[in-house]
């Protein structure tokens, strides 16, 4: 009975064993698995390019899912890696202590070497490479360079991957050439040390050459068409939809705009506005003041044409009856000016009213038309980018952007019937231009300095 207990325990114990000896691989698997996943991800819908709002095209909540599996297949990756430097630290104390007398390993120690032989060590160590270029655009330089170091470290000094023979090294290096066809493991070592190149900071080749080499390398594959065909019709329909939805809103509030005035707005103003009311003619005294000016300068002018005979000789009667008549034209006049003016008014509020709805209730077209519009400003060169940016400084917020400000506030003074405020137009040219202006200063230096370095340098040389 306590023989059969000691097998029991005995083979337990081998089983336990065995389970731990194989923990570093299964952890390194679970990593590499996950960094397949990231990778799967830029493939598939982010072009080959790192997992952000800059490389993909995609509404917010599409954005932060595919951040969030993000973030996952991280944290699987830093679990997983930190469990297996600890495995193997371990194993590396208990394989120094697992010896005769005689100083000999016994045949699990010896098992073990067989298995983990020159070419384990180069899967492991490819697999660790492939790992760090996935996660390298994703964590800060100095991480990834300790991260890769420790782990390259600890694979090339502890006992179960034994160092690279030096007596055979040509051994170590066809091992580290032959291709491996486990499922889910690229097939060749190539592809591990292209991988590694491109993502390493210390490459003695410069990332725009390496850059090019893929893009050459991406237009070679067969698949390509597919996806440049793919590419295309996504940027037609984002187009089409974008366009239509600039023409929606353009059209539809200005119809509506002119429908409720003419046919809604119009009848009822109509209907309350006392034509024969000598005080409801003028809004206010800048129109009746601009009325007056223009009925004297008709009477002066008829006076004029009367002495330098352009006109024949008529009486004062005359004169007097052809001035009541422009009178009664201009209080005519001015009273449609004041009529429109209010129905402007309405109008104009039900027109914003239906502006907004339009964007409330399309928010999907609201976002594609924000990724269209990024898409063509950002696509532009710098030089034009620079052009556009100071063509609109200098209309809104430049030397000569005062009278622009007082040409605009004076047709909308006289499109709702106000009267005209000198001191509010100072005011606001003094004051809005400059507010325009640190406005567009921050964006150019918080955003697009970010985003675009050399069309803030083309900018600022254009600019002096």
């Amino acid at each position: 009975m306590t023989n059969i207990t000691w097998r029991s325990l005995k083979s337990l114990f081998r089983y336990a064993h065995q389970w731990f000896r194989q923990t570093p691989e299964r952890a390194l698997d679970q990593a590499y698995d996950a960094a397949l996943k990231i990778r799967s991800i830029e493939n598939e819908h982010f072009n080959g390019k790192p997992i952000s709002t800059e490389t993909g095209d995609y509404s917010d909540r599409v954005i932060n899912y595919f951040k969030s599996e993000l973030k996952q297949s991280l944290n699987i990756i830093q679990t997983r890696l930190a469990e297996f430097n600890t495995s193997r630290s371990i194993l590396g104390i208990s394989e120094s202590l697992g010896t005769d007398t005689n100083g000999n390993r016994d045949f699990n120690t010896r098992d073990l070497m067989n298995l983990k032989d020159s070419a384990s060590f180069s899967v492991f160590y490819e697999k660790i490479s492939f790992i760090d270029s996935v996660i390298s655009p994703y964590q800060s330089a100095s991480k990834k360079t300790a991260k890769q170091s420790q782990a390259l470290v600890k694979i090339s000094d502890s006992p179960p991957f034994a160092a690279v023979p030096q007596s055979h090294p040509e051994q170590y290096n066809s091992s580290m050439n032959q291709d491996y066809n486990e499922p889910g493991f690229p097939s060749s070592n190539t592809t591990f040390k292209e991988e590694l190149t491109s993502g390493s900071d210390t490459s003695f080749l410069p990332r725009s050459l390496l850059r090019t080499f893929g893009r050459i390398r991406r237009e070679l594959n067969p698949e390509s068409e597919d996806e440049v065909l793919k590419n295309y019709r996504k940027s037609k329909v984002k187009t089409i939809i974008s366009i239509r939805f600039v023409l929606i809103l353009i059209l539809i509030p200005l119809l509506t705009q002119q429908l409720t005035k003419n046919f809604i707005v119009g009848p009822i103003v109509d209907s309350v506005w006392h034509p024969k009311a000598q005080q409801e003619i003028f809004l206010n005294l800048d129109m009746e003041e601009e009325a007056f000016m223009e009925l004297h300068r008709y009477q002066e002018r008829l006076e004029f044409q009367r002495m330098i005979g352009i006109i024949p000789e008529i009486t004062d009667e005359e004169i007097e009856a052809k001035v009541k008549r422009k009178a009664q034209e201009l209080a005519e006049e001015y009273q449609t000016l004041g009529s429109d003016a209010i129905k402007n008014i309405f109008a104009d509020i039900l027109s914003i009213f239906t502006f907004g709805t339009i964007i409330y209730t399309n928010r999907k077209e609201v976002d594609i038309l924000k990724s269209f519009l990024g898409d063509l400003i950002y696509g532009l060169s710098d030089s034009a980018k620079a052009f556009i940016i100071i063509l609109l400084t200098d209309m809104f917020v430049g030397f000569h952007s005062p009278h622009g400000w007082e040409v605009i506030l004076e047709s909308i003074a006289r499109h709702f019937g106000l009267p005209e405020n000198r001191d509010f137009n100072f005011l606001f040219i003094a004051t809005f231009p400059v507010i325009l202006d640190a406005v567009f200063k921050y964006w150019i230096f918080r955003y697009l300095n970010r985003s675009s370095p050399s069309a803030v340098s083309t900018y600022k040389t254009m600019n002096e």
